[in-house]
């Protein structure tokens, strides 16, 4: 086989290998997010996310409340949702919108009331990412081991302080 000298065939070659080794490193990652050389997760896995409706389900069935419960991934995705018979439909949005809180501010939504009430320093806070911020309790961040957010967990059913409970239960499970 002979190789061309035509220079567009050697810009052709030089973005592969620039293309190869910018994504060296995401060849080397597992199926869960991690990396291979170590057991540190960057976001929820389907299996975890699982695990934390699971926990939280269970928490919900002890204290008797339909719940909507939403586990987001790194990225504020939905990765896994469950809603009880029973759960108000208005709550869906509801739980989804608290776990995105928690994410995309990496502290528990009800951290953030205090500062948004009117004469605030976040006062409006609540009307940005297309109203999707929640400023009440039900919204907890996910860690991984090292401390680094990695997802979150948002409850809505209850009343305030039992959608806390329920997120919290997920928490612990996660």
């Amino acid at each position: 086989m002979k190789l061309s000298r035509n220079p567009s065939s050697a810009v052709g070659r030089t973005l592969l290998l620039a293309l190869l080794v910018a994504f060296w490193p995401a060849a080397s990652s597992n199926s869960q997010g991690q990396s291979s050389s170590t057991s540190v997760s960057k976001t929820v896995t389907l299996e975890r996310a699982q695990k934390v409706i699971a926990a939280a389900l269970k928490k919900s069935k002890e204290i008797d409340v339909a719940m909507n419960i939403a586990v987001l991934d790194a990225g504020g995705h939905l990765k896994a949702f469950v809603r009880m018979d029973d759960a108000f439909l208005g709550s869906i949005d509801i739980s989804i919108n608290k776990a995105y809180t928690a994410r995309a501010f990496n502290t528990e939504s009800k951290n953030l009331a205090g500062a948004a009430q009117p004469g605030g320093p976040l006062f409006g806070l609540h009307n940005t990412n297309g109203g999707r911020i929640v400023l009440f309790g039900g919204g907890i961040p996910l860690r991984n081991e090292s401390g680094k957010v990695v997802g979150s967990i948002g409850v809505s059913g209850g009343s305030v302080t039992q959608d806390e409970q329920v997120a919290e239960v997920g928490v612990a499970a996660f």
